[in-house]
């Protein structure tokens, strides 16, 4: 079973737990590490000769069009991570859809490829957002990597199918969740700062447990978590500094441990190669 391998292209001062603290308009004017971090990424993959989807938000395209160019370059499929790391449930339906052709068309342009996945900022896409995936597959999206079928604090759709499902009965497009590990009732997220807090036995299980459910597994991770020495918010909640700081320097070391144990490949291409998907919802 081929699983995939999903990076989030955005820099450190982006991510949700610090936006609160971190102003927007004052992005261009922190130390910019998204570009190093995710060389380093794409060094990490060369390392083991496998490819992996960056899903990677119109902002960063936009400021570093050549890092753009290396990732496809390196054999990466180059996926949309939106513009800015807004929130699906954020937006109103002709935000989301200026969002999405903003970050496609600056994406498209830098890398000189055809932009045919998504991924929503904080795995965004719920039931606050029943339009969503109407208005992916209106702009032709193959697929959307953006449910968290859990319950979190700060995401989640708990009652959204495990696996990949077409949302809508009258079009192509597939929601692939990221994988969770299924304990009874309870499910554990595997991927992103669950796999860099916890012990990795965690994230082997889960792709274990659903390899045997002939699926494949679906992991995420940042380019700022293999980065111990960025900047650190002092005045963030102190909740949210032990998520985004705690064993930064342990992560690159545990991903590759982790590529090694299992075949990894691109998001696009293992959507190809999906078992049966079932239809979730009716048509609009």
């Amino acid at each position: 079973m081929r699983h995939v391998l999903s990076v989030d292209v955005e820099d450190w001062f982006q991510v949700g737990a610090f936006e609160s603290v971190i102003d927007r308009a004052d992005w261009d004017s922190l130390l910019p590490r998204v570009e190093a971090n995710t060389d380093a990424v794409l060094a990490l993959f060369a390392e083991s000769g496998v490819q992996a989807t960056f899903f990677t938000l119109g902002w960063v395209a936009a400021r570093y069009p050549r890092l753009i160019r290396r990732i496809v370059d390196a054999g990466h499929e180059l996926a949309s991570h939106g513009w800015g790391h807004d929130r699906v449930f954020t937006m109103d339906p002709a935000t989301f859809r200026a969002d999405l052709a903003r970050a496609r068309g600056t994406l498209e342009d830098a890398g000189g490829v055809a932009v045919t996945g998504y991924r929503a900022p904080s795995f965004s896409i719920d039931l606050r957002t029943p339009w969503a995936h109407r208005i992916l597959a209106e702009e032709g999206y193959a697929y959307s990597s953006s449910v968290a079928p859990l319950r979190h604090d700060h995401y989640g759709w708990p009652e959204a199918p495990r696996y990949a499902f077409r949302p809508l009965a009258d079009a192509d497009l597939v929601e692939v969740p990221v994988t969770v590990a299924q304990f009874g009732a309870r499910r554990m997220a595997t991927g992103g700062g669950f796999f860099r807090l916890l012990p990795a036995v965690l994230t082997d299980y889960a792709v274990r447990q659903v390899s045997a459910d002939g699926q494949p597994a679906i992991f995420y991770f940042h380019p700022w978590e293999i980065d111990p020495a960025q900047p650190r918010v002092t005045n963030a909640p102190l909740k949210s500094k032990l998520r985004h700081y705690s064993r930064l320097g342990a992560m690159a070391g545990k991903m590759r441990g982790l590529i090694g144990r299992h075949d990894w490949g691109r998001m696009d291409a293992v959507v190809r190669d999906l078992p049966s998907v079932q239809t979730l919802g009716m048509a609009a």
